[in-house]
This record gives C-alpha cells, structure tokens and sequence, in this order.
C-alpha cells in the first residue's frame, strides 16, 4: 500500500498508508491529518483540502484539470505546486508521495 507523508506548516509529520484508488484527501480525512478539512467531502467543490506538492513529485502527477484551477482561485497562499488533495488519485507509482498542508488551514 503507497505511503503518503503530509507535512504540517510547523514540520510534523504523519506517514499514512492510503490505499490505491483512494485520494490523497480522504487518505488524510480517514487518518485524522490536521490542516485537510475537506469540507466538500472531495467534490472539488471548496478549496479546503488545499496542499502543497513537494516539488519532486510535482511531475509525477497528473495535471490540474480546469475545474480544480478554478477551485484553487478560492485557496489562500497559492503557489505554483498548490493542487487540491481531493484531486490526486493515489496509484503505487505515488508510495512515498510528500505534500505540506498551508498555513491557512491549521
């Protein structure tokens, strides 16, 4: 099962297994990771599952589609690796994936 690490804005982190198929989001929801509130359950519907890609996964993902660049319009502290958690789909090729929550959302 991959590994997913989210980085809290005051360096803690939480190393969860997430299962394939599953969203980096819910992978955070269902592990209790504070700073992904997901207040849209994953609708892309809010921005509040906001994170930030550490940059040497950024080319490892698939890229934003339209409607998650609109969502991010509403995110606080957007930077060029912002994605929306709840649109990054957990495959084996993503085991060791890293992102940092903002500051924002803590």
């Amino acid at each position: 099962m991959p590994k997913i690490t989210y980085i809290e804005q005051n360096g803690k982190e939480h190393t969860v297994e997430v299962p394939v198929g599953w969203t980096v989001m819910e992978g955070a929801v269902k592990n209790r990771v504070p700073g992904i509130d997901a207040d849209c359950g994953g609708a892309c519907a809010c921005a509040t599952c906001h994170v930030y890609v550490d940059p040497a996964w950024q080319a490892k993902l698939k890229p934003r589609a339209e409607m998650e660049a609109q969502m991010l319009d509403f995110a606080l502290e957007l930077k060029p690796n912002s994605r929306l958690s709840c649109q990054i789909k957990v495959t084996q090729e993503l085991d060791g994936l890293v992102v940092h929550t903002p500051k924002s959302q803590h």
